[in-house]
């Protein structure tokens, strides 16, 4: 399976949460709503999740092993960073969002892809 495409959909250079993102796997499915967050040793993402009825948090679509979540990672990361270079010094939001998309076209393996 390959990364196919990024789309950086909201972006901040401020705040916990900096951007929301769409990652698209080989042109055929589209996982939306990944978060990415500054933690307190950087930035990493997180992956689109529906409250419980026992008030918990889970995530609606994940990688499942550790090498498929850093080629994930780093691909939403690279395409966060170039949204940035791209950003606008003024026409974001009063969210300090700029609401544009930039999609990053990427074509990394994902581990098990047969293909």
């Amino acid at each position: 399976m390959n990364i196919t495409d990024v789309r950086v959909r909201k972006v901040a250079r401020e705040g916990k949460m900096r951007a929301i993102v769409s990652v698209t796997f080989d042109n055929e499915f589209v996982v939306h709503d990944i978060k990415v967050i500054e933690g307190e040793n950087g930035l990493f993402i997180a992956m689109p999740s529906k409250k419980g009825t026992d008030g918990t948090y889970r995530d609606v679509a994940h990688p499942i092993n550790k090498e498929t979540r850093t080629i994930l990672q780093d691909s939403i990361l690279t395409a966060y960073e170039e949204a940035l270079d791209q950003m606008p010094e003024d026409g974001t939001d009063e969210e300090g969002y700029v609401s544009d998309r930039w999609p990053r076209q990427s074509g990394e393996s994902i581990p098990g892809d047969q293909a």
